[in-house]
């Protein structure tokens, strides 16, 4: 058997504390890994390999020619001609807004903050129900595109109600969610002081259900306005609860209103940045200085750069590439685009790609001897920056030892076909519809292209099995999953497309703003080139 380089110490079975009798198994056999190579930092190509997964674990990686020991009842798969890479990791969501999608295609920060955000009327609006089935429909977006881990910036908790059934939608749809609730000021007259007793007792409900793929965060942005005192309460909140990750938006430069920066973290005493003994990841990090990027390193802190939002929005990122050994990448708001971190990385490699060779040839006029950054470094950001972001050695990577959160890929479709380098292929090529199977925590949440439930959800908000349906009576192994499966989805269908038409039609009748003069920051509205594509008076907007 080949032993890999690992980033956690080798780890067998009986150190996993997994007897080979009893212990669910799954060998996927004959594919090719991207596993990783911990001395170099890079992706480690094993092609004719096998893994085995033993619960919710990588077991072992070995040849497919070779003998190895694979429990009685291990279930094989042939997967000759597929491509296996670690699950995606998305280090910034806000997973409740899904009802939204399309209604804000071409909306900007302000316009977004205003309309959409936690405090836009959807804090008044929103129901438990849109919460749930809106946190559930993303999640399973997010898995269908092989994306699985995200860390859920939950600002979506206006009220008791809507806060578990928040955390229910994350549990129930079987992703790996950090789960960071928000500590905010609302005007709904649920206070802070409310917001921390009620994440104490869903702390509490978490861990008395025994669930262990979610866990729990702490999303604060208000570093820069709030009261020494509050901030010193969240901060001992977050340290007590020994929650996994905490968050906040850094976004700068005019923008003014998201200022929570490594820099101003770094000043409170004791700093933050050095005294916690969880991760702190800086949302977006735009308009950074170099100061906070030398604070990034000395603390081991990460940003999350989003690429797409960045630049739906506005908001930009002039100075990320400069920090991207402390960066990750996330989505943020998939109702305006997609939830496919593949897609993220894609931007952003080509993006960097293009404002460096701009410095080269525009700047300079000068040609570029080499391309400045390469697929591998995007892959790395999508996979084992996020992982490092949380620190998490035990995700992003296909490596004995590591949690089993796999995607398969289909190397044999039409724009696939022809792969030579895994990692090019996926980051340049591939598309959701190649992502075959997903596997989250050594269960499967897709399969041969299905998206599969996670087993004894019981959709609550008033759906039946009658609303469910009756499913295609396709049970492969005649256990019932497959029909429980898909009842599942139906419901979560249903209740999802009930909730999005109920808040399309209430948006719809809001006035959009218009934004002129001086904004209440002090900062002038300017007003960006409209652009034309259409011949003649018109510009085709």
């Amino acid at each position: 058997m080949r032993r890999l380089p690992l980033s956690l110490a080798a780890i067998t079975l009986v150190s996993l504390g997994i007897p080979l009798i009893n212990a669910a198994s799954t060998l996927l056999q004959g594919g090719t890994i991207i596993s990783f190579d911990e001395t170099f930092q890079t992706p480690l190509i094993l092609r004719n390999h096998s893994l085995l997964v033993i619960d919710d674990r990588i077991a072992s990686i070995f040849p497919s020619s070779s003998s190895s020991r694979v429990p009685p009842n291990t279930t094989t798969i042939d997967v000759t001609g597929k491509i296996l890479s670690p699950g995606f990791i998305d280090t910034h969501r806000h997973g409740w807004q899904t009802a939204f999608r399309t209604i804000a295609s071409n909306t900007t920060l302000f316009e977004y903050a205003v309309l959409y955000g936690s405090t836009s009327q959807a804090q008044h609006l929103f129901t438990p129900s849109d919460v749930y089935f809106g946190q559930f429909a993303g999640m399973l977006e997010s898995l269908n595109a092989g994306v699985t881990s995200i860390v859920d910036h939950a600002h979506g908790t206006f009220s008791r109600e809507i806060s578990g059934a928040y955390l229910n939608g994350t549990v129930d749809s079987g992703a790996r969610v950090f789960w960071c609730y928000e500590i905010q000021d609302l005007q709904n007259g649920f206070s802070v002081n409310d917001q921390i007793e009620d994440f104490k007792e869903l702390k509490n409900q978490l861990a008395s259900r025994g669930e262990t793929v979610t866990t729990l965060g702490l999303a604060y942005d208000s570093f820069s306005s709030s009261s020494l005192d509050e901030i010193q309460t969240v901060m001992e909140l977050a340290r007590e609860s020994n929650i996994s990750v905490l968050t906040t938006h850094y976004v700068a430069g005019p923008w003014i209103f998201g200022l929570n920066s490594p820099t101003l973290l770094h000043s409170f005493q004791p700093s933050f940045l050095n005294n916690t003994p969880f991760p702190i990841i800086f949302a977006h990090g735009s308009f950074m200085t170099a100061q906070d990027a030398i604070l990034l390193r000395q603390t081991n802190q990460y940003i999350s750069t989003t690429p797409e939002s960045e630049m739906h929005y506005g908001h930009t990122h002039p100075h990320s590439f400069l920090i991207q050994d402390q960066a990750s990448l996330g989505i943020d708001t998939h109702f305006t685009f997609s939830a496919d971190m593949v897609t993220q990385a894609r931007l952003w490699l080509q993006s960097t790609r293009l404002f460096l060779f701009s410095q080269v040839l525009v700047q300079d006029w000068e040609i570029p001897q080499s391309n400045p950054m390469s697929v591998n470094q995007a892959f790395h950001l999508i996979t084992r920056s996020g992982a490092l972001a949380l620190r998490r050695n035990d995700l992003g990577v296909l490596v004995e030892g590591a949690k089993a959160d796999i995607v398969l890929f289909d190397g044999d479709s039409p724009n696939m076909l022809g792969w030579e380098d895994p990692v090019a292929a996926i980051i340049l090529h591939s598309n959701v519809g190649d992502v075959t199977d997903v596997m989250v925590d050594g269960e499967w949440r897709k399969r041969e292209g299905e998206l599969v439930a996670k087993k004894g959800v019981i959709v609550p908000f008033g759906t039946t099995s009658s609303d469910q349906g009756d499913g295609d009576g396709d049970d492969a192994d005649g256990d019932g999953d497959d029909v429980e499966s898909e009842n599942i989805m139906r419901a979560v269908r249903s209740g999802f497309l009930d909730s999005a038409k109920r808040i399309q039609e209430l948006w719809a009748e809001m006035d959009i703003p218009e934004f002129s003069g001086i904004s209440a920051f002090g900062v002038p509205f300017g007003m960006p080139r409209r652009e034309d594509v259409v011949r003649g008076e018109q510009d085709g907007y």
